[in-house]
């Protein structure tokens, strides 16, 4: 069987089946909701039968030797049946966004409220794996800001291993003004860009 994914991100964390024994192959595959409410979909196709496209949450397909049936399932299906799964699985990632004050690698106002949620977050893994991802707007040299998105990406690294978090678990990268979350020209003073973003894992 292969599954093709529409948003493959989260298709495998969103996607359950079960599989019975070979002799009498059985499978039911359901389509899980995303936390955040984003639209997932994923095409479940099994040697010669017709692809079947799961675009719902709770979108289910039955499979077995006598054919195939979709239907909707619901959260207590899914805990019965792939609770031991869905509890054995790690934490899924998360993102945190934190901004800038205009070349300087000082936070914003906003972006200090949301640093503990951060550490709340970091706490409640086991091990967690962490990376600091500094980003600039296009304003200054490529040199200085690549300088300063590392610099604001070592600054956050820092603050996480003074709280405790270890250091070997924790990787700094900076982009400079690469990868824009505003697409802008040159020398444009965009604070959404004047960024760090920390993916907890």
């Amino acid at each position: 069987m292969s599954i093709n994914s529409f948003a493959r991100a989260a298709a495998f964390a969103a996607l359950l089946a079960i599989v019975g024994g070979c002799a009498t192959r059985s499978e039911t595959i359901v389509l899980l909701p995303e936390k955040d409410g984003r639209d997932t979909a994923v095409t479940v196709q099994r040697e010669s039968k017709d692809p079947i496209v799961l675009d719902k949450p709770y979108a289910a397909v039955k499979q077995s030797p006598f054919g195939q049936e979709t239907y909707t399932s619901n959260a207590d299906e899914v805990a019965k049946k792939f609770g031991a799964t869905l509890a054995a699985q790690p934490a899924r990632a998360a993102s945190f966004t934190l901004y800038f004050i205009e070349g300087k690698d000082e936070f914003t106002d906003e972006s200090k409220r949301i640093v503990d949620g951060l550490f709340a977050e970091i706490a409640r893994r086991p091990v967690p794996d962490v990376i600091v991802i500094g980003h600039t707007d296009t304003v200054g040299t490529d040199q200085s800001n690549d300088s300063l998105a590392l610099k604001r990406a070592e600054i956050v690294r820092s603050e996480l291993i003074r709280r405790g978090i270890a250091g070997e678990n924790i990787q700094a990268i900076g982009r400079g003004k690469r990868e824009l979350a505003i697409l802008t020209a040159d020398n444009v003073a965009e604070p959404r860009n004047r960024r760090v973003v920390i993916l907890v894992r």
